[in-house]
């Protein structure tokens, strides 16, 4: 299985990139893994939330394979602690799906087509973070989950 991180919008604060970046290499010893940013949509003061929204929905469909598992990174979705997490991820590798696709949406969430499209929705906390920061979480947590199912020294209970 491989992982995807689709996200609206891209990182300027050097110090995530770098966080990112890091265990984005420590993942790659566990799982095919990528991140893929779908640029701001520009004119955005003439849009209404609803017209931001399908216009970002369009770009997040477009990205997706018809065989792909699409997760939404939602406020409304299910929370998992971290060992729930990693029993998560063994369900969807032992699944046999080719690639999960979790997305971080834009300011106002999904569009109708995205939810309907979607496998399923996960919350990271009841909290609203920054796309910015919600990236670092994804990939740390994901890192975590992959360190727990390999029995590996990272994770504390």
């Amino acid at each position: 299985m491989k992982v995807k991180l689709l996200a609206i919008g891209k990182t300027d604060d050097k110090n995530l990139l770098k966080l990112i970046e890091t265990y984005q290499n420590r993942l790659k010893h566990y799982i095919k893994f990528e991140v893929s940013i779908i640029p701001d949509i520009k004119k955005v003061k003439n849009l209404s939330e609803n017209q931001q929204k399908e216009k970002e929905g369009e770009l997040i469909l477009k990205q997706l394979q018809p065989t792909d598992q699409l997760v939404l990174l939602d406020d409304k979705g299910k929370e998992f602690n971290s060992i729930e997490f990693s029993k998560y991820l063994q369900k969807k590798m032992n699944s046999g799906i080719k690639q999960l696709v979790l997305v971080i949406g834009g300011p106002y969430g999904f569009s109708e087509e995205v939810y309907k499209k979607s496998n399923g929705k996960i919350s990271f906390s009841k909290m609203t973070f920054s796309h910015q920061m919600i990236r670092l979480f994804v990939v740390e947590q994901l890192y975590r989950g992959f360190t727990i199912l390999k029995n590996e020294p990272y994770h504390h209970e």
